[in-house]
């Protein structure tokens, strides 16, 4: 089977369970834009110096991928998605990302007013997958918005890893200024 299958070539695309909507829709605009958010994470992943940051980030892509899933189904499907064995985002998620701030912020890391992003190319690029993050939950807020959503916890944990990456990007220039 190809990757092309053409089915999308009238510009719309499929939810999880065959559901077809135009290809701007708030859900696919939603999860399209942590799909960039992944990528992102895996380019500052592979730039990473420090094990600590390229586990971390690791982890947080594969719970990225549960939020991805989510994302791409229909609300009528949601019931449909966890009886597959599906798992949705829980607050267990954003702990982990609460557990991992608290962690840098005992590390003191180095910072004064608003970071210019720059000073290494891996704290670079942790800056661009925050701004990427902070995309992605306005797009799940315009998904809100339409009505079209029921996880809230989805918000907090996109929220909750923007803060975090703001930190990994500070903790790696303390990190090279030692």
């Amino acid at each position: 089977m190809s990757i092309a299958t053409k089915t999308g070539d009238n510009g719309t695309t499929a939810l999880m369970y065959g559901r077809r909507v135009p290809k701007n829709h708030p859900r696919v605009e939603a999860y399209g834009s942590v799909d960039e958010l992944n990528a992102a994470l895996g380019l500052a992943r592979a730039m990473a110096e420090h094990d600590f940051v390229r586990a971390n980030l690791l982890a947080i892509q594969k719970d990225l991928v549960v939020l991805m899933g989510e994302l791409a189904v229909a609300n009528e499907d949601l019931e449909r998605y966890v009886k597959g064995g599906f798992l949705l985002v829980k607050p267990d998620m954003t702990a982990k990302l609460d557990v991992l701030i608290k962690e840098i912020e005992t590390q003191n890391v180095s910072f004064k007013g608003w970071a210019t992003p720059g000073a290494t190319h891996h704290s670079a690029a942790l800056d661009v997958a925050r701004t990427v993050c902070r995309h992605a939950e306005r797009r799940v807020c315009d998904l809100q918005a339409a009505g079209d959503f029921k996880n809230e916890e989805i918000i907090i944990f996109l929220n909750r890893l923007s803060d975090l990456l703001w930190l990994f990007a500070r903790w790696v220039e303390t990190q090279a200024a030692k």
